[in-house]
């Protein structure tokens, strides 16, 4: 009787691996991947539809939850369709904090992409390192918007409120001891900005910590050099963005080519790779990191010299302030109108899109002049580089295929929407 030469097998969905709901369907010639079959939609939750069936101002938080690890990202995208179609421009400070918590979000994204990626290749200490980092960030993200994660804090016209002068500080608690109490909040003293700055000084050493754990390891280098190959005229074929597009070598970054807000005021690099494996692209997302620290400083230098509004002062899309509330009736009917009606837009069509963490985040929108969008569409980047698995596996062992998933970077929120 003859031996069976290939057998398919289910990777995931439930594996910890897979970063959600990822069923791959691999076929097997003994450990060599033949073949691997991406099956999607165990997660699907319609949030195009949703957001069809509420008023445009409605629908920012479902944003959030798309990738739930790039929040504003998500927002910026989906705001920046809503303004295309009204014709306006939030005023530049709100730009300029706009693209701080950007760059913040980008550095948010990467320690969860290190963390995770170098645990599931076997480096355990780089995810605690990380997830150190991760906390302040959503330190700030809680001074500014009051959550953690979801932040909702753009808004078309600008953002939800300027940033704070204070920042939290902890309390006194039988668990510390005043010496331990005094060094937590010792960046804490002043406002948001603050707090920011001395994130952003320290940050290029923690990097170097990383990259202490891992850039010359023997494992991690044999985990990751030559598995998953694309070369650069193969990554602009398969619709590759971001990371996953410049480690193939090429220098497409929206904020560079098709800049947005205020992107063309500073000074950053892009980062590039060279062999377009799963190195180049770690090297790739440590550098960008790098480069978004040299963003946030410049942001805060800017922010620091410039103070003034953030948002439009056109109360039928922009809320009117609690006291005007409270003391007129003209701006309590604008409240009202806009948090339960929202406001209509102009017909058309727009496209909005900008350099997400993992790649081209876009949001295309049609307006028929109603409160609600006839249509939305979002353009994930995980979704196409998802689609790559068979061809980027091919030849490769099974033990790559998780080394494979994590370089994606993968998030099933926004692939399943």
């Amino acid at each position: 009787m003859p031996e069976i030469k290939n057998y398919s097998i289910n990777f995931g969905p439930q594996h910890p691996a897979a970063h959600g709901v990822l069923r791959l369907i691999l076929e097997m010639d003994g450990e060599v991947i033949e073949k691997a079959d991406p099956h999607i939609g165990l997660l699907h939750r319609g949030t195009e539809k949703l957001a069809e069936s509420k008023p445009y101002n409605q629908s920012i938080g479902y944003m959030d939850r798309l990738d739930y690890v790039s929040m504003m990202s998500n927002e910026h995208g989906y705001v920046l369709a809503i303004e295309k179609l009204l014709g306006i421009a939030p005023p530049k400070r709100a730009q300029y904090i706009r693209v701080l918590f950007d760059e913040l979000t980008r550095i948010r994204n990467h320690l969860m992409w290190i963390g995770a990626h170098a645990l599931d290749c076997g480096a355990m200490a780089v995810f605690l390192y990380a997830f150190r980092e991760r906390e302040e960030l959503m330190d700030m993200y809680e001074a500014v918007s009051g959550a953690r994660m979801h932040a909702t804090y753009y808004r078309p016209g600008g953002v939800y409120r300027d940033l704070p002068e204070k920042m939290p500080q902890y309390d006194k608690s039988k668990y510390r001891s005043k010496s331990r109490l005094k060094k937590i909040n010792k960046n804490r003293q002043g406002g948001l900005l603050d707090f920011i700055e001395d994130f952003a000084i320290r940050f290029p050493g923690l990097i170097d910590e990383y990259e202490t754990l891992l850039t010359d390891n023997r494992i991690w280098k044999q985990r990751t050099v030559g598995i998953g190959v694309v070369d650069a005229d193969r990554a602009k074929a398969l619709g590759f963005t971001g990371p996953m597009l410049r480690g193939s070598g090429v220098a497409w970054d929206l904020r560079k080519t098709q800049p947005y807000e205020v992107y063309d005021e500073l000074d950053f690099q892009i980062p590039v790779g060279k062999s377009g494996d799963c190195y180049d692209r770690y090297l790739v997302r440590v550098n960008e990191m790098r480069e978004s620290t040299k963003i946030i400083r410049q942001c805060i230098d800017w922010l620091r010299q410039n103070p003034g509004p953030v948002m439009v002062e056109d109360h039928k899309i922009a809320p009117p302030s609690r006291v005007d509330m409270k003391e007129s009736m003209e701006a309590m009917i604008h409240h009202f109108k806009l948090f339960s009606e929202g406001y209509t837009v102009p017909e058309g069509e727009a496209y909005a899109a900008i350099e997400h963490p993992k790649g081209e985040f876009g949001v295309y929108m049609i307006s028929d002049g109603a409160n609600k969008p006839f249509r939305v569409k979002i353009r994930p980047p995980g979704f196409v580089h998802l689609s790559a698995m068979d061809e980027m596996s091919k030849g490769h062992m099974l033990a790559d295929v998780v080394a494979l998933i994590g370089t994606m970077d993968v998030v099933f929120g926004e692939i399943d929407r």
